[in-house]
């Protein structure tokens, strides 16, 4: 294996580089070559009591992350194997994967634990895949502060130049159960009370988190997808390696065809999000679901709007249920006003449900069009829109989370409180512990495999599993003959006089793909067509997302036979996967050609990283890889 001191060099000298020099461009479109290996001027603003200062960053010259030779395929056909290029790797303490809130609040414990000890070489990397930090974070999102205020007491102090400028005190909340063009007000249960909380654009803290975790030495380098988890002769996880650059759709490398790298760690932490594709293969890899229930999920899709500054009302939430979805389906709608006459309007779909004509995207195109919420939007403009699936199974679907060398933290382990309608606070506080129990081992100097025990032990000590415990039967309690209406009453009858006391938690009978039912045994689903004005087809949706993909590499979206596909899954769904894609990355074309009369297609380029189709295929025959470092979409005020 070639040595590591390119990298190390390079991280050193680059982590001390400002935050904005080093993550406001993709780094990875065409190739690995370092940023921090390049010299760069850029025009940074500060805040407005400081001058706008023009920064000439010279950098020594040192090698790109990876050196793999360019190489000129006179012939397609030529039989190299890329994987005979030997990566170069990188030693550092500890890995972690995703730039989301837990990864970066793992990062930042981490270093902030070893410059209190003066181990200021203790070395912490953090990979991720989007161009920019938090271009792939998408939320509601009210968030309850609590790890933030432990992580930093001063994230909002006026005398901090660093503060985070963008949160906005949650106001008076609401909540509606609605008809079709009624709005009926429920009792707000406790869990949702909002007092205290902040509204805020998670793809904004998002990215003063990564730039507070630059501060104190965390090296972030963004646009590295992790594609590969490299284990060690004793079977503990020994780091990652990024994916290959410059290979052609067909598979064959191109002219700019560079090796991926990989990243050797004591410790490896996965924060890759909900239902990750390394996180899939460290909880197989080490059977984590043995003694846990199926993960189970929602897919929410959010878009942002300047509305009416007559209409605004800076930090009202309101919360409803019931329309447009039926009795048979768990979900959920939300208007939050923030910022400067914006609102965040969003829904939740539960991936359980079972009819396959449903499209959640058509779903709320009609939420959209309800009297409470069409009379806010009207007049307003559409900025932004998003999709990504959401963990909805709680306290009885998280499983193990520590394994030889390495642990799961946030979204990958499954942290949100659905009844609270939050879980950025747990995502953050769960990286924290995993970060004081990496440290702890760490410091110890044994030179075996890592196991992370204190952070399984703090985990049941800590409040994310007291308040998942308390509210585990609400979600799973909508499982009832009854439907919505069920699951309300129970869900009332826990939130106001059981609170969890209960000597029985009850389960999720299935995985979401199970619970689909066939196209002959549902109504079929008609949605009206986008006025262009409240509502928008979804490629007009998908514009406003900023995804991008290279066309010619290999589909990320990986189906091994596709006419197999075509043959097992349109009889009985008829295009299902059209329809539970928020982005048009499915399709059913005809061609007479074909033995039904339809040819499977994929728009890879569309795809937005939701992960749906990997949750929702019935056949569970579609998985979702990551595409080159540096792809997907670049989301705004999300």
């Amino acid at each position: 294996m070639p040595p590591s001191i390119p990298l190390q060099a390079i991280a050193r000298r680059g982590a001390r580089l400002p935050l904005q020099s080093r993550i406001r461009w993709p780094v990875c479109r065409a190739s690995y070559s370092s940023v921090a290996s390049r010299t760069r001027t850029r025009t940074r603003t500060h805040t407005e009591t400081r001058p706008v200062t023009t920064i000439s960053i010279s950098r020594p010259s040192v090698r790109a992350f990876t050196t793999t030779p360019l190489r000129r395929f006179a012939d397609v056909d030529e039989s190299f194997d890329p994987k005979s290029v030997e990566r170069e790797s990188d030693q550092v303490d500890v890995c972690i994967i995703g730039g989301g809130p837990a990864g970066l609040s793992a990062a930042i414990r981490l270093k902030q634990l070893a410059n209190e000890s003066g181990n200021e070489e203790f070395r912490v990397l953090l990979l991720e895949k989007a161009g920019e930090i938090g271009a792939h974070i998408l939320s509601g999102a009210v968030i309850q502060p609590s790890a933030v205020n432990e992580l930093f007491p001063d994230w909002l102090d006026e005398s901090n130049e660093n503060r985070f400028q963008h949160a906005t005190p949650a106001g008076g909340d609401k909540m509606r159960f609605l008809t079709k063009s009624a709005a009926i007000p429920i009792p707000i249960p406790p869990q949702m009370n909002n007092h205290g909380n902040y509204i805020v654009s998670l793809n904004e803290f998002t990215k003063w988190l990564g730039e507070r975790a630059e501060e104190v030495g965390v090296e972030v380098y963004p646009g590295f997808a992790a594609s590969e988890v490299l284990y060690d002769s004793d079977g503990s996880v020994k780091g990652v390696a990024t994916n290959d650059l410059g290979i052609a759709r067909n598979g064959k490398p191109k002219d700019n065809f560079e090796r991926g790298m990989e990243f050797h760690a004591r410790v490896t932490m996965f924060a890759e999000g909900c239902h990750g594709s390394l996180t899939k293969q460290v909880i197989n890899k080490f059977d984590l679901r043995g003694n846990s229930q199926p993960q189970t999920y929602g897919l929410g899709l959010k878009e942002v709007w300047e509305i009416d500054p007559e209409k605004f009302h800076k930090g009202q939430i309101v919360h409803s249920m019931g329309y447009p979805l039926p009795s048979d389906t768990y979900g959920g709608a939300w208007m939050y006003h923030f910022g400067d006459n914006l609102v965040s309007i969003g829904l939740v779909v539960a991936l359980d449900y079972p009819n396959p004509w449903m499209s959640p995207y058509g779903e709320f195109q009609k939420l959209k069009q309800h009297p409470l919420y069409k009379s806010v939007l009207e007049g307003g403009k559409c900025l932004s829109y998003g999709a990504k699936s959401l963990i909805e199974g709680g306290f009885q679907s998280i499983p193990k989370v520590a394994f030889p060398g390495g642990a799961l933290i946030g979204d990958s382990a499954g942290f949100v409180n659905v009844p609270k309608v939050k879980g950025t606070h747990n995502a953050m506080k769960s990286g924290m512990l995993a970060a004081e129990a990496a440290w702890t081992a760490l410091s110890e100097g044994d030179s075996s495999a890592v196991f992370l025990y204190n952070y399984e032990d703090a985990l049941r000590k800590s409040t994310i599993w007291k308040e998942l415990k308390e509210v585990r039967n609400m979600r799973p309690s909508f499982h009832n003959p009854l439907g919505v209406y069920g699951g309300v009453m129970y869900s009332g009858l826990e939130a106001y006089v059981l609170k969890g006391r209960v000597p029985w938690t009850l389960k999720h009978k299935q995985p979401d793909h199970a619970a689909t039912k066939t196209a002959d045994q549902c109504p079929k689903i008609e949605y009206p067509k986008p006025d262009g004005k409240i509502t928008f087809d979804i490629l007009t949706s998908v514009s406003r997302t900023g995804t991008n993909h290279e066309e010619d590499q290999p589909v990320h979206l990986q189906v091994k036979d596709w006419d197999a596909h075509t043959s097992e899954t349109w009889p009985s769904y008829k295009g299902l996967e059209n329809r539970f894609c928020p982005a048009g990355v499915y399709e059913y074309v005809e061609d007479d050609s074909k033995p039904l009369g339809v040819r499977f297609q994929i728009n890879a380029q569309n795809c937005i990283h939701c992960k749906t189709c990997d949750i929702k295929a019935p056949h569970q025959d579609i998985n979702w890889a990551v595409p080159q470092g540096g792809e997907g979409p670049k989301y705004y005020k999300t």
